[in-house]
C-alpha cells in the first residue's frame, strides 16, 4: 500500500502487537509510574519484549464492556460488527446510512505508523491500517459552513454490558474541529498489524488522531455529524477540568492528578526508563500551525 504521508518512525519503533493489545504489565505499576512522572526523563528504549497471548486477549480499556481491565476481552465478543452501518448527517450534501463494506470499497486504505499517547502517561507505536477521514468527509460532501465533526459510538445494552451503568453519559461521543478532521494525519482505522481491529479495540471502525491523547480516538463509530457548533465530548462532560475539548498532547499541561512531562513506553516492563513527552506527540511540524495564536494551556 502506498502512503501519502511520510513519517520519522522505523519498524524497530513499533510497539509489539502483544504489548499494544494488552496493558496489564503497565497498569499494574501505574501508581508507581504516576509517582515518578515528575522525575527527569531518560533515553527511549529501542526494543520491547512482547506479552504472551493471554495478556493480549485479557486486558484492555473499553468502558462499554465494563470498567474492569479484563472486561472487554470477556464481553466484547458480544458486539455484532457485521453488518455495520455508519450514519453520516448534519451539514453534508449526501447524508445517509452507509454500510461499512460500501465505505471500504470507496476508500484508499494505507498503513500508518503512528505514536500513540494515552492521557494516563503511557505510550506506544502502532501500525494502523485505515483511510484518511478527509476522504470520507469529501465523499459525504461536507458543506462550507461546517466547523466541527462529531462522532458517536454504538450504544447497545444487549451487546455492551457496561452501558447499563452510568459510568459515563452514554453513548460515548467525541468531536474535532473541521481543520483537525480534514488533516491528512487523521485517519479512520480499520486494522492493526495488518489484521482487523479486535472488538475490544474498537472494531470495525475507529478514529485515530495521533497528536491528541488516546481517548479522542473514539471506537466503534456509528455516527458522524458535520455541524457549525462545538459538539459535546464524553470525558469533557464527565470532568471538564481534567479533559479539555482539544486534548492535544502537551508536556507543559499536567493532568490535575499527574504530570504529562514524561511517559512510559509499553512493552518494556515495570522498570522501563521514562522518556520525554513530545509536544503534539511528536507531530508539531505537521499540526502546530493550525493552533497558531491559541493559548494551548487554556485550550487544553
Amino acid at each position: 500500500m502506498a502512503n501519502r504521508w511520510k513519517n520519522d518512525l522505523k519498524d524497530c519503533d513499533v510497539t509489539p502487537e502483544a504489548a499494544f493489545l494488552n496493558r496489564r504489565q503497565l497498569m499494574a505499576g501505574a501508581a508507581a509510574g504516576i509517582g515518578l512522572a515528575g522525575i527527569g526523563s531518560t533515553a527511549r528504549a529501542e526494543t520491547l519484549e512482547p506479552n504472551d497471548w493471554e495478556d493480549i486477549t485479557s486486558y484492555n480499556n473499553y468502558y462499554e464492556f465494563g470498567t474492569g481491565k479484563d472486561d472487554p476481552a470477556r464481553y466484547a465478543h458480544t458486539l455484532v460488527t457485521k453488518p455495520w452501518t455508519v450514519k453520516i448527517d448534519g451539514m453534508v450534501d449526501h447524508p445517509g446510512d452507509y454500510a461499512f463494506d460500501d465505505i471500504m470499497a470507496m476508500m484508499t486504505v494505507e498503513e500508518r505508523l503512528y505514536r500513540f499517547r494515552c492521557v494516563e502517561a503511557w505510550s506506544m507505536v502502532v501500525p494502523w491500517n485505515g483511510f484518511e477521514l478527509a476522504d470520507l468527509l469529501a465523499m459525504a460532501g461536507v458543506q462550507s459552513g461546517a466547523k466541527y465533526i462529531a462522532f458517536e459510538t454504538a450504544n447497545r445494552p444487549d451487546e455492551m454490558p457496561g452501558v447499563r451503568y452510568p459510568v459515563l453519559d452514554w453513548p460515548y461521543v467525541e468531536g474535532l474541529r473541521i481543520d483537525e478532521a480534514m488533516h491528512p494525519l487523521t485517519i479512520m482505522a480499520t486494522g492493526i498489524y495488518g489484521k482487523d481491529i479486535p472488538n475490544q479495540n474498537g472494531a470495525p471502525l475507529r478514529l485515530v488522531v495521533p497528536w491528541k491523547y488516546g481517548f479522542k480516538s473514539i471506537k466503534s463509530i456509528v455516527r458522524i455529524t458535520a455541524t457549525d457548533k462545538q459538539p459535546p465530548t464524553s470525558w469533557n462532560k464527565a470532568n471538564a477540568s481534567e479533559y479539555g475539548f482539544y486534548s492535544n498532547v502537551n508536556p507543559k499541561v499536567d493532568h490535575r492528578r499527574w504530570s504529562q512531562a514524561t511517559e512510559r513506553r509499553i512493552g518494556g516492563g515495570l522498570f522501563t526508563k521514562r522518556q520525554d513527552t513530545l509536544m503534539f506527540n511528536g507531530y508539531a511540524n505537521e499540526v502546530a500551525g493550525i493552533y497558531a495564536g491559541m493559548d494551548l494551556r487554556k485550550n487544553f
